[in-house]
């Protein structure tokens, strides 16, 4: 249950991310309500992984995996271009991401 909870506030922060940039400064107003809204129930899902995983572990994942998912998304949506250093970084995010959670004890299972 709790990386279900966890994979809510990622998507719920990468919602809201990308709905910052669309928002134009807080200038247009569906784009903003849904930064406020996707950053409310991002932290609150957040604020639930923390009462079963430690917290450097939870936002290290909820970081990690939430500049990869925006990463992409502006790729795909805002056509922002990656190159190869960008993407050998992107890379070693998420193998960060998935040795702390396979070998690392800090993470309980």
């Amino acid at each position: 249950m709790v990386y279900m909870y966890l994979a809510v506030a990622i998507v719920a922060e990468v919602i809201a991310t990308s709905a910052l940039k669309a928002s134009e400064g807080f200038t247009r107003i569906t784009p903003s309500v849904l930064v406020v809204i996707g950053y409310a129930v991002a932290f609150y899902f957040l604020s639930l992984v923390l009462k079963t995983l430690p917290i450097g572990v939870a936002y290290a994942i909820w970081c990690g995996l939430g500049i990869v998912l925006v990463t992409i998304v502006g790729a795909l949506v805002y056509g922002q271009k990656l190159d190869l250093p960008a993407v050998i970084g992107l890379s070693l995010i998420i193998t960060g991401v998935v040795v702390m959670n396979v070998f690392s004890n800090t993470v309980s299972h």
